[in-house]
């Protein structure tokens, strides 16, 4: 029972962190949390270990848990992870998709742009989607938890760091997805792979600058 509580209070605790409710520098304590959601302070515990094994959180001996500022360096090594993998993604995805894949893409696509000015966070959330639905199409369980796990992080970024908001609502990134799906949808497997690179050197220069594409 310790075990799925403490796994119940990792997801809310990792969503918090990654929307930016828990921002850099907040402070986490074990008894305040377990006092927040009823529960003893060992499924807390075990929770707040696994975040600070997946590098959310930092320990501060005697005062509980920090929660870690993202770095430069933390989303150049996100987008690089992303970069090896999501083109092979398209490339996979494009050669073996379906109408009912496409389409659902397309509606998406569609959220995002519909949302862009009026939510733009609502509009990234269906941005990630995109993405997220793509790799699931892939079929590989390994790459999906990779890029799972590098789409939160993504997220993470957007939402702390505010300068990156706009880009989500920008025509160009609506533009990007529209050549990769696009590319998916005639089957074209090196295009897909290239829209896709394309797309991501156009994150990664607006997260980090041209300097480091």
């Amino acid at each position: 029972m310790a075990g799925s509580i403490s796994e119940r209070l990792t997801v809310t605790l990792r969503e918090r962190i990654n929307s930016g409710v828990l921002a850099p520098g907040s402070m986490l304590i074990e008894p305040a949390l377990a006092q927040e959601f009823n529960v003893s302070k060992t499924p807390v515990r075990e929770s707040l270990r696994q975040l600070t094994s997946e590098g959310l959180l930092q320990i501060l001996p005697k005062k509980g848990y920090l929660v870690r500022a993202i770095s430069m360096n933390d989303v150049y090594e996100v987008l690089e992870m992303r970069l090896l993998l999501e083109p092979h993604v398209c490339s996979q995805v494009a050669r073996m998709h379906s109408a009912q894949l496409i389409q659902s893409l397309q509606g998406l696509l569609d959220d995002q742009e519909r949302l862009a000015v009026s939510d733009p966070i609502a509009s990234m959330h269906a941005a990630r989607l995109f993405h997220s639905e793509l790799s699931h199409a892939a079929r590989n369980s390994r790459i999906l938890a990779a890029l799972d796990t590098c789409f939160a992080q993504t997220a993470r970024a957007h939402y702390v760091l505010p300068a990156m908001q706009p880009y989500m609502s920008q025509s160009e990134e609506i533009a990007e997805h529209r050549a990769i799906l696009a590319a998916l949808a005639r089957a074209d497997a090196d295009g897909a792979a290239q829209a896709m690179r394309s797309h991501l050197a156009s994150i990664r220069s607006a997260m980090l600058g041209p300097a480091q594409i």
